[in-house]
């Protein structure tokens, strides 16, 4: 038998189900506790509205004549179509959505030559491109869609289905998300497709954009930052890239990312290169076969023109977006230098600005609270207190990274630079100390012996060591240590490489790398004098190079020693000419400045001297 609902049933029912369908048209972002929360009627994947299309921008890289379109996608919650409902954008862009290259190292430089010697082309990498799919990715969009934002990703130029050619660096990369966020603000046009003229319009939009990734997806928002384009509030850069020259280089020498032994800015082109084939020849031939191989200078390592303008530190007069920076301390992919350098400089130009470090290695974004708070506050408006948190978040050593340490900044204010000179070798090992010694000590550059081998062996004729006392107690450095080395080569060229190192040894599964690496640099003595400019050695001859080693936090445990290790050629890192090049060091010209929280008086104190 047929059960028919009793009226005041059906009423109930028919209450709720209206109810329910009026919760959904107007549903709105909910905040608590300064963060935006997650709106159940935003939640569900299901009823999100997705869509691409092209945004055109103002430039043509790719030599057809017509401006070149950026491929773009866009998800948000139904009710931005059936409410009216206008949010703000979390935004990503990328050269990766699409596919690239094979990580070949056939498609590498050969390091395994001298110091400036001719090398031979490298070879194009064929980056086979991901299907035609319109969705571009679906990073972000679990994360923001939910608590009231609407996600945009956008191929940059020259990969995917976004016209022109990748530039690294160069000015399309910044021009074409600024493209994006004017579309977004209505200043811009979008289209249906990549060659037609039916227009697409942002009424969804609020026009206030947030912009976040990591590693070249984290370059890029600082990128578009430098532009000024209104509309951009805040960005959060994730191990960003802010500038290829200390990304493939380092104070005047050719050094590779960390794991990418030969890589260069060409070879990343080649590696990312995925947009319309049929264009891909004008590109190589204008970019990577004309620009890159006039500026690049491998021979030299010199800082020029070419790397001046793919420096984002040099373009941050117009930039406005409130800044809140993520790194790795021991990223030596990204080194840690590339945030500071910008975090400083946002500091001193009064942008809102934060920084958040953690220990471990490349990537790693801030906890969730302080993301939400920062975009809750920038693109919400919503008056948190943001602003006036610590400004340095750092996770110690062996704590959860979303569970960082407040800091009234970065480095710690309380740091002070203190002077350690080394002292003379007995058995392979020096001393680390306030005193000066008037002796020169000599070592032979050999790049088959790695540093894990000479940090762990007592005597190397590869390297030279200088060690501190045994700590008695806990010791923090905070800050950008310098060194100067007064050097001598026996041939014209040499690499320098200095690494900062916690001793003894330690071994083992549960071993981190903050457990043996303090810090670390490289520099090309031909470089004494200037970046820009290089000069061959004169044998014999000594020449004083100053230069930083990356940036750091970290608390030395009591019962460790703090080395400096001074070497030439890094086999992970540098290029690797034959060994045999003799190298001499005058001790008495030779400083360690270190930046240790509490100064003399803490050094003194660990050291019980």
């Amino acid at each position: 038998m047929q059960k028919y609902l009793q009226p005041h049933l059906l009423l109930t029912l028919l209450t709720l189900t209206t109810t329910l369908s009026f919760s959904q048209e107007t549903a709105k972002p909910v905040f608590e506790d300064g963060e935006a929360q997650v709106v159940p009627a935003f939640e569900n994947p299901d009823n999100w509205i997705r869509e691409d299309l092209w945004v055109e921008t103002e430039f043509d890289t790719d030599g057809d004549g017509k401006p070149d379109r950026m491929h773009v996608d866009v998800t948000r919650p139904e009710q931005t179509e059936t409410s009216g409902l206008k949010l703000p954008v979390v935004y990503e862009s990328s050269p990766y959505y699409a596919g690239v290259a094979a990580n070949d190292t056939n498609l590498f430089y050969d390091v395994k030559h001298e110091i400036g010697a001719p090398e031979k082309p490298i070879a194009n990498g064929v980056v086979v491109r991901r299907g035609e799919r319109p969705i571009i990715s679906n990073s972000q969009i679990r994360t923001w869609v939910p608590r009231g934002y609407i996600v945009v990703h956008s191929s940059s130029p020259g990969t995917g289905l976004s016209d022109g050619s990748p530039t690294v660096g160069g000015d399309n990369e910044s021009l074409a998300p600024k493209a994006v966020i004017d579309w977004l603000n209505g200043r811009a046009k979008g289209y249906k497709s990549r060659e037609g003229n039916e227009e697409v319009k942002a009424y969804w939009s609020t026009g206030k954009v947030g912009m976040t990734g990591t590693s070249y997806n984290g370059t890029l928002p600082l990128a578009a930052a430098t532009t000024g384009v209104k509309g951009l509030e805040a960005i959060i850069p994730v191990a960003p890239n802010t500038s290829y020259y200390h990304y493939y280089r380092s104070n005047g020498l050719v050094r590779s990312p960390g794991g990418y032994l030969g890589e260069d800015i060409d070879v990343l082109y080649n590696f990312i290169h995925s947009g319309d084939e049929s264009k891909r020849a004008y590109s190589d031939s204008i970019v990577r076969d004309t620009e890159y191989k006039k500026g690049m200078d491998r021979a030299t390592g010199d800082y020029n023109d070419f790397w001046a303008g793919r420096d984002y530190l040099n373009d941050m007069e117009p930039m406005k977006a409130a800044l809140l920076m993520s790194h790795g301390f021991n990223d030596w992919n990204v080194m840690p230098e590339h945030s500071y350098r910008i975090y400083k400089r946002a500091k001193e130009m009064g942008i809102p600005s934060q920084i958040f470090y953690h220990q471990n290695g490349h990537g790693g974004p801030p906890p969730m609270k302080m993301m939400n708070r920062w975009f809750t506050k920038y693109l919400h408006g919503i008056d948190n207190g943001v602003e006036n948190d610590p400004k340095a978040q750092i996770v110690r050593e062996n704590d959860p990274r979303n569970e960082p340490t407040a800091y009234e900044d970065y480095p710690n204010p309380e740091a002070e630079n203190i002077t350690l000179h080394p002292g003379a070798s007995k058995k392979g090992q020096g001393t680390l100390g306030f005193k000066k010694t008037k002796t020169k000590e000599s070592f032979v550059d050999n790049y088959t012996i790695t540093t894990k081998d000479m940090m762990k062996t007592p005597a190397s004729a590869q390297r030279l060591l200088y060690t501190t006392p045994v700590l008695d107690e806990d010791l923090h450095i905070s800050g950008t240590p310098q060194v100067t080395i007064s050097i001598s080569s026996s041939k014209p060229a040499a690499n320098l490489s200095v690494y900062l190192v916690s001793l003894p040894y330690e071994e083992g599964d549960d071993v981190k790398i903050t457990d043996n690496l303090i810090t670390r640099g490289w520099a090309d003595p031909q470089n004494h004098k200037s970046i820009t400019e290089s000069e061959p050695l004169k044998k014999g001859k000594f020449y004083d190079v100053t230069f930083d080693l990356m940036p750091d936090d970290q608390i030395i445990r009591k019962g460790q020693q703090i080395g400096l290790m001074i070497f030439s050629s890094d086999s992970e890192f540098t290029i690797l000419p034959d060994p045999g090049t003799v190298l001499t060091v005058d001790l008495k010209k030779t400083e360690l400045v270190l930046p240790v929280v509490g100064g003399e008086d803490a050094f003194a104190k660990a050291i019980k001297k």
